[in-house]
């Protein structure tokens, strides 16, 4: 696949997550794909979750079900820039939220999508770790 191709991928893939459709986000993974977050990260604390989730299953039980507990509504994410080389394209982005607390949540990230196939198999996450603890633990 061209760049623009891989990056269009990823854009279709996060309006799929974006959703919560179980189906719709499973359709972008293969069977072995990998999400890599920071250990110990907020949000996988907060909601009890690994901080690396293997296959599919993991991946869109979190999309799916346990994110929209922890970020309730008025999550908005700002896509600042898009890359590619081959088949590895890199996401940078600003996520805001309301949590369930009522708090406000607010962080930057880098995502490195790893895709085969037109799918992705491997997605590394990176973001300010302390001020993700800060919004969602005070």
């Amino acid at each position: 696949m061209t760049p623009e191709q891989n990056k269009r991928t990823i854009s279709d893939a996060w309006k799929a997550f974006a959703s919560h459709d179980a189906a719709r986000i499973a359709a972008w993974f293969t069977e072995d794909a990998e999400w890599l977050a920071p250990q110990r990260n907020a949000t996988a604390l907060a909601l009890g979750i690994p901080d690396h989730m293997i296959g599919p299953k993991a991946i869109v039980h979190f999309l799916a079900e346990m994110f929209p507990k922890l970020f309730v509504s008025d999550v908005t994410v700002d896509f600042r820039s898009r890359y590619c080389e081959g088949d590895t394209v890199i996401l940078e982005l600003r996520m805001q939220a309301t949590l369930a607390n009522g708090g406000k949540y607010d962080n930057d990230y880098c995502f490195i999508f790893e895709l085969r196939d037109g799918r992705i198999a491997r997605m590394r996450e990176y973001m300010d770790t302390q001020k993700g603890r800060a919004c969602i633990f005070g």
